[in-house]
């Protein structure tokens, strides 16, 4: 039996720790300023990323990884003797997916398997860790895609943007369009539903919209006995913790399999900006 292998993309930004002893390898997504091409979590960091936001006469783009290196990294891990399962963000946010079934198709009959999470970040990370956990005690390719398909209908995520500019900006802005033009005091609730970024509600303050976020996710918990929570953000750590604590608050600890706080990748930031904040949950598994 042939021992399975996970590939994700650096926009889950897994913490390290996470990953320890687990048949994971993590392909980068690129920040683009001018004529400087960093990878994703590799040579640029969120602390660099914002600070040379900040001071950049450019504004960032992003790109997805290439089919080639999907495809050199495909063979590796076949020729180590593993399956290979792809789990990468939303084909609706990023050109990732493509790139993993283009390389797929070029090595027509080889145990590769790629999904698409319609999601990103803890969410997708979370997915990832189920998966990967599953594969290190020896499950299947076909269990571990299953377990995947299974685990891609618990997984979510909320989050408020200081401003809309940045998903504008960046093309990503999906049915929250709606919302600009608005005073920039109003802070938009966003969700991410079916792979792409949507519009919830407004309101007031920062304030207001974190009790709105733990609200809306209390609601979305109802009646799950476990739950895996990463509590994300932009350059916002303070403001995270916070709503981290107003969950922990109102969540029996019992429930709570897993909980961090963790920030969003360079590549993420690009669209959100600095001040997002956000909570990435998997429900039940």
């Amino acid at each position: 039996m042939s021992k399975v292998a996970i590939i994700t993309d650096s926009t889950s930004y897994i913490p390290a720790n996470m990953l320890e002893s687990l048949p994971v390898s993590v392909v980068p997504l690129q920040v683009i300023f001018g004529h400087d091409v960093f990878l994703d979590n590799v040579t640029i960091h969120p602390e660099e990323f914002y600070t040379r936001l900040q001071t950049s006469k450019v504004n960032p783009s992003t790109s997805q990884p290439s089919p080639e290196t999907f495809k050199h990294l495909y063979l590796k891990l076949l020729d180590d003797g593993f399956d290979v399962l792809t789990i990468v963000i939303s084909s609706k946010l990023s050109g990732t997916m493509d790139s993993a079934l283009q390389a797929q198709a070029e090595l027509p009959g080889a145990p590769v398997e790629v999904l698409d999470t319609w999601s990103t970040s803890m969410a997708m990370g979370y997915l990832v860790l189920t998966v990967a956990r599953a594969a290190a005690q020896g499950a299947t390719l076909h269990e571990c895609k299953t377990l995947a398909e299974m685990g891609r209908e618990k997984i979510g995520a909320l989050f408020t943007v200081s401003t809309l500019e940045y998903l504008h900006r960046g093309g990503r802005i999906g049915g929250a369009a709606a919302f600009l033009g608005t005073t920039l005091d109003l802070k938009p609730i966003l969700t991410l539903k079916e792979g792409k970024i949507e519009a919830m509600e407004r309101v007031r303050t920062l304030s207001k919209a974190t009790d709105r976020l733990v609200d809306i996710f209390l609601a979305r918990a109802n009646g799950h006995k476990t739950i895996r929570l990463g509590f994300l953000h932009a350059k916002a750590k303070e403001e995270a913790t916070a709503l981290m604590e107003k969950v922990h608050a109102r969540i029996p600890s019992s429930m709570i399999s897993e909980s961090i706080l963790a920030e969003f990748s360079p590549v993420i930031g690009t669209h959100t900006g600095p001040g997002t904040i956000g909570i990435a949950y998997m429900l039940g598994m």
